[in-house]
């Protein structure tokens, strides 16, 4: 097969040889992260029509709480993986960022779908947080635990190199940590047998990324 014929413009924006590929990855890894993420909406979508209906959680359930406020929490962090992805320069770095982005996309389609199986609403009337008993004080300027304010994406956006690497852990690490505290809210309180299965999940995960997380930021020089 031919090699691609490349333009000067397209050669200077991606030195794919000496940058462990990111001339690649900018031009095609964004189509497969993008491929990727429909296909773990969808096999979330079907992971939670699994769900049994027979009793179902109402609209002021500690469920369909979690379901929302965790649906909202996932969105910052498969954008914050997604940025990783695109803009990290440690190999590390952009794959835990797209491998934060495609589970947490797959597990925000499951949340989805419990929610419309219970005839619910994605989006309820009740203030963040509020299903969990120290839920509103966790609540800082609308943002529930471990969430990035606007300032600090932006931050992340326009940051580069390794000051980009050691920024994102940093910001994934409490991200995360903000999630776990969330996810215990809803072992606590939650009485759906499979919400509680795949909360389960969510907390080994996250668990296990924040000891991946922690030991590349440790490797990069950054503190926590």
């Amino acid at each position: 097969m031919n090699a691609p014929v490349t333009t000067d413009s397209e050669t200077d924006e991606a030195p794919a040889a000496d940058q462990g590929g990111r001339g690649a990855v900018r031009r095609y890894g964004l189509l497969a992260v993008a491929a990727a993420l429909a296909v773990g909406l969808v096999l979330g979508y079907a992971g939670g029509l699994l769900t049994p209906t027979l009793t179902r959680p109402g609209e002021n359930s500690a469920e369909a709480g979690f379901a929302r406020d965790m649906t909202a929490h996932h969105n910052q962090a498969v954008a914050m993986g997604l940025l990783a992805f695109s803009q990290g320069q440690d190999p590390e770095v952009r794959q835990v960022g797209v491998d934060i982005a495609t589970g947490q996309q797959g597990e925000i389609g499951t949340m989805q779908t419990w929610l419309r199986s219970w005839k619910l609403d994605p989006t309820g009337d009740q203030a963040p947080m509020a299903w969990m008993p120290d839920g509103g004080g966790l609540v800082k300027n609308g943002l529930m635990p471990g969430m990035a304010t606007p300032e600090e994406m932006a931050k992340l956006r326009a940051a580069s190199g390794r000051e980009f690497d050691v920024l994102f852990l940093q910001m994934m690490i409490r991200h995360h940590i903000g999630g776990v505290h969330m996810i215990d809210g809803i072992l606590d309180e939650g009485h759906d047998d499979d919400v509680l299965a795949v909360a389960q999940t969510m907390k080994n995960t996250q668990q296990n990324d924040l000891t991946n997380l922690g030991a590349a930021l440790k490797r990069l020089g950054g503190t926590p």
